[in-house]
């Protein structure tokens, strides 16, 4: 454990700034029980309480896991000027329970605080944003397991996994990793590097991931499709219709996750500026593009467009503008998110051409929109872009991130549910015939006389 960090560390903080952030990390932490209710809705109605308990859960594990050691793991080094572990993760133990960032230091008479990612807010704030990222990331993965699977296990898989996967990455990603526009990362590799004014040494094709299109989506998704595959499908599936049991509540799961990602995309710039408002107007120009290419599929391959399709469309738009809305033009996003709603629509149907049990379709959606915008940065970034004269550099840059994201979760994800097995992943059939809400929790979402 460090127990005092170096001058470097302690800086003013912008009270703007600071406010937004922390407004930002209430948005994004309002996301997970929006989550709960938009994977609630699409859930039977023997399923729905362990499905949003699965949401809850995630929350409360990953929270207490991210003040111990989670912080530490994604970004200490930032902090302590230590070197990480092979540009993979942090000490997890350098900032253990983040006293250190609650101190502060008189400075050539200036009294200052611990800074965190963004320059110009404390440590601890940034903190408490980042947090609300890991917990939704874990929540997302919980829609490819509905109606068969032990509460007890999740939980346990959660920590594991928020440790070993979701920590490595965001380093990997946003605490100077490998798949950072550190020196050492795979980016600088690719296309060499460029010392700047300061003397700092940088990619020279830097990647691009304004709020998590490789750490949160493509990283949910595809643990969501690894453990779908691991964990097995549920009865009946591909037999039977497992229908929705409360649209309203996925409309309304839907509109919570849309107002929090407001906090998630707009607070990733970190400061209320002309960029925040370019990625506001990105984040919804690509939403409502995406709903509309989501509905525009099922018109024409289904002959009327649904509640359910504009719901999971408002999403895959959501998803796809993450990684890109600070770099697109409006525009740009607009083309973005109506393909981003199409793919979705038309991926949401390869579980049953495959045969894995994506329920909630975690996979069609986050996998799916989580790709194509991490890899689209290269095609309409307006600096970069090769539709814009920037060259191939950042499709090729955006591509060999997005398939290194998506091998190491793969990878790391198979390894723990595997581990878990003995264990035991599954109810039995007589409980998940039975209802899941019944057996795991001795509760039931309605009483009906």
């Amino acid at each position: 454990m460090v127990l005092a960090l170096p001058d470097e560390s302690f800086a003013a903080f912008d009270s703007g700034d600071t406010a937004w952030v922390l407004a930002s990390a209430a948005l994004v932490l309002l996301m997970t029980p929006g989550l709960a209710f938009f994977y609630g809705g699409l859930s039977r109605q023997k399923s729905v309480l362990n499905m949003m308990m699965m949401s809850f859960g995630a929350l409360g594990v990953v929270s207490v896991i991210y003040v111990l050691w989670g912080y530490s793991m994604s970004f200490s080094s930032g902090h302590t000027g230590g070197s990480d572990i092979a540009g993979i993760f942090d000490n997890p133990f350098s900032l253990f329970g983040l006293s250190q960032l609650l101190e502060t230091r008189e400075i050539d008479g200036t009294e200052l605080s611990v800074i965190g990612g963004f320059g110009t807010v404390p440590a601890i704030v940034w903190v408490g944003f980042q947090l609300t990222f890991a917990v939704i990331t874990v929540a997302l993965i919980s829609g490819a397991l509905a109606e068969r699977v032990k509460f007890g296990t999740w939980l346990v898989f959660s920590g594991l996994w928020v440790t070993l996967v979701y920590f490595p990455l965001a380093h990997m990603v946003w605490g100077g990793g490998l798949l950072s526009d550190n020196e050492r990362g795979f980016a600088s590799w690719l296309f060499g590097t460029t010392e700047g004014d300061d003397g700092s040494v940088s990619a020279t094709v830097a990647p691009i991931d304004f709020a998590g299109g490789t750490v949160v989506h493509i990283n949910a998704g595809m643990a969501a499709l690894v453990l779908a595959i691991i964990v097995g499908r549920r009865r009946n599936f591909g037999k039977m219709a497992f229908r929705p049991h409360n649209i309203p509540w996925v409309m309304l799961g839907a509109a919570l996750l849309w107002f929090g990602w407001f906090g998630f995309n707009v607070g990733s710039e970190g400061a209320a500026d002309a960029v925040s408002g370019l990625v506001w107007v990105n984040t919804t120009a690509a939403t409502a593009a995406a709903m509309l290419g989501w509905l525009l599929v099922e018109r024409i391959r289904d002959g009327h467009p649904t509640s359910v399709g504009a719901a999971s469309g408002i999403v895959a738009g959501l998803v796809a503008i993450t990684p890109a809305c600070g770099a697109l033009s409006p525009v740009g996003s607009l083309i973005l998110g109506a393909i981003a709603g199409a793919l979705s629509a038309l991926a949401i149907s390869l579980k049953y051409k495959f045969g894995y049990d994506d329920s909630l379709d975690v996979v069609g959606v986050h996998l799916v929109a989580g790709l194509w915008g991490t890899v689209a940065i290269g095609l309409f970034a307006t600096e970069t872009g090769l539709f814009y004269g920037g060259g191939i550099q950042q499709l090729v840059v955006q591509i060999v991130i997005a398939v290194v994201a998506t091998v190491f979760t793969a990878v790391m994800t198979a390894i723990i549910a595997l581990a878990l097995k003995p264990m035991g992943w599954r109810v039995t059939d007589e409980d998940e015939a039975t209802g899941i809400d019944e057996t795991e929790h001795a509760e039931t979402a309605y009483e009906l006389a």
